[in-house]
């Protein structure tokens, strides 16, 4: 795209002042602006991070960015300006890995998330049993591992609540199902039943019978006992979860393993019916059963979903577990079990779906939480661009909770992206003291989540939240976290989470804009705020660099932009801005 550059002498809060555009003649009538920004803090994320006044919008896409002189040009009897008053613009924010249609658990089954003791657990299910008294089966999601540390929930305790229907509840980080004896009796599972290959059956000490918990795989066993929700419930869910991410200045999204006919078309009745706000990059979820047949129905699938906002061109692989379940897969073994954890696909297996995955020209994006499970899973993609060929493959690897040194530079070497939660930067309370220290030890507790060092080594990194495991998934929170590595509005260095791995705020926001649309291959198209991309924007009430790091996630969204259009407004930020 041609463009003319002006810097201008001056300097605009901390970064140059840029004009694009600024000696071209004045647009005729038809061609001036629907919106301009005025008087603002814009922040670019422009390969140079150059800062501006304004911001001109027409027909969805960014006319203008410069000053506010410049800007006058653009505007007609029909354009609508806003005073900004001094207040921040950024690109609309990415959030590279989160399960938006989960949100459907949350409305139509039991909602665990924010309880804090075993007892809430179960009086919300007896509570939504009262008000589902038909229901043939109760599902819910959110329960937490460090309350119930071990084999997890029982059970029994279940049975005590309800034993004639089926209760199978989901864990927060979505790696474990907590199941009641009839659940477990439907599904076939018994002290007979062997664990599956990378899962877990958690077992009574003295009897050997089921527990109550499954983990990574062993979920599986129960996966027919458990209806899937309707296509217009999940409809609900999708809908539900747009309306929280406009309000947090998300505008596109990338949803990892999806699977299962209604929510697929859910998707697509979504886009049909243009119910959608943003932008949705999915991916499939490879099953470690199958091997690369299964990407027949991939492709197909694939072939169906090439609008502009709902695309699938991804697809899922669980490398191992999480810590919690003692089933992420480690280089050393676990402090307290004699167990290096999970590996829930085979390396050989691995590598062949991998390879298969990228000749079909998707993106692999990889769970990886232990050390030694990413370096099988650089393993395999190293292996992928030799037997394939080098392309603009741009496959992904997820979480990297804890991550050998020497395998940084082998992201930038493979040209991975690696895709972080920066809002588990921290000594979580109940996960720090309760879970990591004494299943990892301390020296291991205290090198997770790196976060510099993958930056400093040239590595793409597009930050994420993975919601629901995220309640709160909000970028600013996410950025906080990133810069300060501790409990928000903590000041004591002794909170910190391995200081070292500190981001600068400039890398945290371009981890959550232009980092995230090169992930997507949408880095020409938006990411950032410049001539002819799309007009993505998101107005914030103050300009992060001029307030304390740990304000940051209190700083409000007052306006958010898809291709030009509000699809969010702060009651404070009127109807022109004032």
């Amino acid at each position: 795209m041609k463009r003319t550059t002006c810097f201008l002498a001056s300097l605009l809060l901390l970064g140059s002042l840029v004009s694009y555009g600024a000696n071209a003649a004045p647009l005729p009538a038809d061609k001036q602006a629907d919106l301009i920004l005025q008087n603002g803090a814009v922040y670019t994320v422009d390969k140079n991070r150059n800062w501006a006044e304004a911001v001109a919008v027409k027909d969805g896409r960014i006319l203008f960015v410069g000053t506010d002189a410049d800007a006058k040009k653009y505007a007609g009897p029909k354009t609508e300006v806003v005073d900004l008053k001094g207040k921040m613009v950024l690109p609309g924010f990415f959030d590279s890995h989160t399960h938006a249609s989960e949100t459907v658990k949350q409305i139509h089954s039991v909602d665990l998330y924010g309880k804090q003791s075993v007892d809430e657990y179960l009086q919300a299910v007896r509570e939504f049993a009262k008000k589902h008294p038909d229901a043939k089966v109760i599902t819910g999601m959110g329960w937490s591992n460090p309350l119930i540390p071990g084999k997890g929930p029982s059970k029994k305790m279940l049975d005590d609540v309800i034993s004639d229907i089926p209760v199978v509840l989901t864990s927060e980080d979505v790696h474990s199902v907590w199941a009641n004896s009839k659940a477990l009796e439907l599904a076939g599972i018994t002290k007979d039943t062997k664990n599956p290959e990378g899962g877990v059956i958690e077992r009574d000490d003295a009897t050997g019978e089921p527990w109550g918990t499954l983990r990574e795989k062993a979920v599986d066993l129960i996966a027919d006992v458990v209806p899937e929700f309707t296509v217009d419930q999940y409809m609900d869910g999708i809908l539900a979860y747009q309306e929280m991410a406009a309000e947090r200045g998300v505008t596109t999204a990338h949803e990892p393993m999806i699977g299962g006919p209604n929510v697929l078309a859910a998707y697509k009745k979504a886009e049909e019916n243009n119910k959608l706000t943003m932008r949705f990059r999915n991916s499939f979820l490879a099953d470690p059963g199958k091997g690369p047949e299964q990407l027949q129905e991939f492709i197909k699938e694939r072939e169906k979903n090439k609008g502009p906002l709902y695309q699938t061109n991804s697809v899922k692989i669980f490398m191992d577990g999480v810590i919690e379940g003692s089933t992420g897969y480690l280089s050393e073994p676990y402090e307290h079990i004699d167990s290096h954890g999970e590996l829930v696909w085979r390396p050989d297996s691995y590598k062949q779906m991998a390879a298969a995955i990228d000749k079909s020209g998707f993106q692999v994006h990889v769970h990886s939480i232990g050390d030694a499970a990413t370096s099988i899973a650089l393993d395999g993609l190293e292996a992928v661009q030799k037997s394939n060929g080098k392309r603009d493959s741009r496959h992904l690897i997820t979480h990297l909770q804890l991550v050998k040194p020497e395998d940084i530079s082998r992201f930038k070497a493979l040209g991975v992206i690696g895709v972080p939660q920066p809002f588990w930067f921290f000594k979580e309370p109940g996960y720090y003291e309760d879970i990591q220290v004494p299943y990892l030890g301390q020296e291991r507790a205290d090198r997770e989540y790196p976060m510099k060092s993958f930056i400093a080594a040239g590595v793409h990194m597009a930050s994420s939240s993975d919601y629901p495991v995220t309640q709160e998934f909000s970028p600013l929170d996410g950025i906080e976290r990133g810069v300060t590595r501790a409990e928000h509005g903590s000041t004591d260095p002794g909170d910190i989470l391995w200081p070292e791995e500190r981001a600068t705020l400039a890398d945290m926001i371009a981890s959550f804009t232009i980092e995230g649309a090169y992930a997507n291959f949408l880095e020409n198209e938006t990411g950032s705020i410049e001539i002819g991309k799309k007009a993505d924007l998101v107005v914030l009430e103050k300009n992060l660099f001029e307030i304390p790091a740990t304000q940051i996630n209190e700083t409000k969204v007052l306006l958010t932009l898809f291709e030009g259009k509000p699809v969010y407004r702060d009651s404070s930020f009127g109807p022109a801005g004032k």
